[in-house]
């Protein structure tokens, strides 16, 4: 595979704390997985030296494509190397700097010297790799099944496949002291607009952390608000939404090693459509992606109200229900608050079990273990079967949000609003809401308002917020977005075109 990244080196190259390529390979063999192995070629008689870290080399490529012709090809000379043998990249250089990066990447060096400066880089690197498969967290059952893998090259293979013009841009920064990770940062020159292409490569080019194993270290370190709860980069592992929203005018971000791309500027109603609800008839993705909102706050407010009713509102129970709820409370020895905290944890300790454990054995254990906490809790006396239900049910409509990351935020975002009904009732379910939107009011991605297009208010946006319309419907990229192209197609023109096929 052509080593693109080695062609389009960055500005940011690091310097070595080694001062020759001796120097180096001396330290890198007191690692017992280094090797270094003297060969003589049968023509010239020449000696050389080859030196390489074991576990990133491919063998196979050094024994067919490489040791044969190192010893049997009539080579004298460092520039011999690179005439004579058929891999793709070889570097010949004295930077020892540049040595130090290949030799971590999977490339071996040649020399005609022990301890020679200069020396030929060539390309031998292990590539160990899953195979593309379905998406694991945003399984749809219409549409393509790829899933982003933990290879960069092939994740930008996927989106090249499907993004096939001269716009598409990429640009490749290379972050931490000690990982070296390479970020990509993707977007479609002449759509997206160039200030939101400059942040976030200001602010990537900027960290300084020494590792970066995964893309969630880049939402932590390079978001507008990290003590905020909520999420401000959508997470992706889907590379037909990473080219759908590309093609709006985003940013992508992919990090070397991680299975997930990050989207931004991005938005709160974003969090809450699935991307099968383009593949769907616009009533009912609509349908659907309402259901989601109300599913939310359901989820977040239901609990709190039934304790905020019980403790300051009885008097707006209906009569017929109002003995219900005595009947399940006449021996409940404690306060609504607290019955309510024992439910809400019991259900996060069972989720958590879940995830943890293998998937058959998790899914087993949050079954059964729902039932049968649940029956003997109120079979015991220590919580109420009306409270039971709607704790059930809050965490049932919990799992309505697509994306994994918002929907923790949702599961959190329950306990605070509990705490002020204990206190406030109502009126404090009400005082956590306000806090809640002056929250979501301040909070931006990328420098762009999270609450677009809702605040500001942007019309011509909310043709694919709340709900969806028709494709027909949407010739203009998001507004918000401020791209470069705000036209997608032409509606009159598109309007011509159906008049003369029919």
């Amino acid at each position: 595979m052509f080593n693109w990244f080695s062609k389009k080196q960055n500005k940011q190259k690091q310097t070595s704390s080694f001062n020759t390529t001796s120097e180096l390979l001396h330290v890198l063999a007191q690692s017992m997985d280094f090797e270094k192995q003297t060969f003589t070629n049968s023509h010239s008689q020449q000696r050389f030296w080859v030196s390489y870290i074991v576990p990133l080399v491919d063998f196979e490529i050094v024994q067919k494509n490489i040791l044969p012709y190192l010893l049997h090809s009539p080579i004298e000379t460092l520039d011999d190397i690179k005439q004579m043998i058929p891999v793709e990249d070889i570097i010949i250089t004295s930077d020892v700097t540049t040595a130090e990066e290949k030799m971590h990447e999977g490339y071996l060096i040649v020399q005609f010297h022990e301890f020679a400066s200069e020396g030929a880089l060539i390309k031998a690197q292990r590539n160990v790799i899953r195979n593309v498969s379905i998406p694991e967290v945003e399984f749809s059952v219409v549409g393509p099944k790829e899933t982003f893998l933990e290879s960069l090259e092939i994740n930008l293979h996927l989106l090249r496949k499907r993004i096939p013009c001269n716009k598409l841009t990429v640009k490749i920064l290379k972050i931490g002291k000690l990982s070296k990770t390479k970020i990509a940062i993707i977007y479609l020159k002449g759509i997206a607009d160039e200030e939101n292409v400059n942040t976030v490569t200001q602010r990537i080019s900027e960290i300084d952390f020494d590792q970066i194993t995964d893309s969630s270290y880049i939402v932590q370190l390079i978001s507008d608000n990290q003590k905020s709860p909520f999420p401000q980069l959508l997470d992706t592992e889907r590379p037909d939404r990473v080219a759908a929203i590309l093609a709006e005018g985003k940013v992508a971000i992919i990090v070397d090693g991680s299975p997930h791309a990050l989207i931004g500027p991005t938005t709160l109603v974003e969090f809450f459509s699935s991307f099968e609800d383009y593949f769907l008839n616009w009533y009912i993705a609509s349908f659907f992606r309402l259901i989601r909102l109300f599913s939310v706050a359901f989820s977040v407010l239901i609990t709190p109200i039934y304790v905020a009713t019980l403790n300051y509102h009885y008097e707006l129970i209906p009569k017929d229900l109002l003995g219900t709820l005595i009947t399940s409370r006449r021996e409940i020895p404690f306060p609504p608050i607290l019955e309510a905290l024992f439910l809400e944890l019991t259900i996060e300790l069972l989720r958590e079990a879940g995830a943890r454990l293998p998937t058959k054995v998790g899914q087993t254990i949050g079954i059964v273990g729902g039932i049968v906490i649940g029956t003997a809790s109120v079979e015991a006396g220590l919580t109420s079967n009306v409270l039971l239900i709607l704790v059930a049910l809050a965490a049932l409509a919990s799992f309505t949000t697509p994306v994994y990351k918002m929907g923790n935020t949702i599961r959190l975002m329950r306990f605070p609003f509990l705490l002020f009904a204990e206190f406030w009732g109502l009126l404090g379910v009400v005082f956590c809401f306000c806090f809640l939107m002056g929250h979501l009011l301040q909070l931006t991605s990328l420098g762009r308002p999270f609450l677009e297009p809702i605040y500001p208010l942007r019309v011509t946006d909310l043709k694919d917020a709340l709900i969806r319309l028709p494709f027909s419907q949407q010739s203009k990229r998001p507004q918000h977005l401020r791209p470069e192209q705000p036209i997608r197609f032409s509606k009159k023109k598109a309007k011509q075109k159906k008049d003369i096929d029919e």
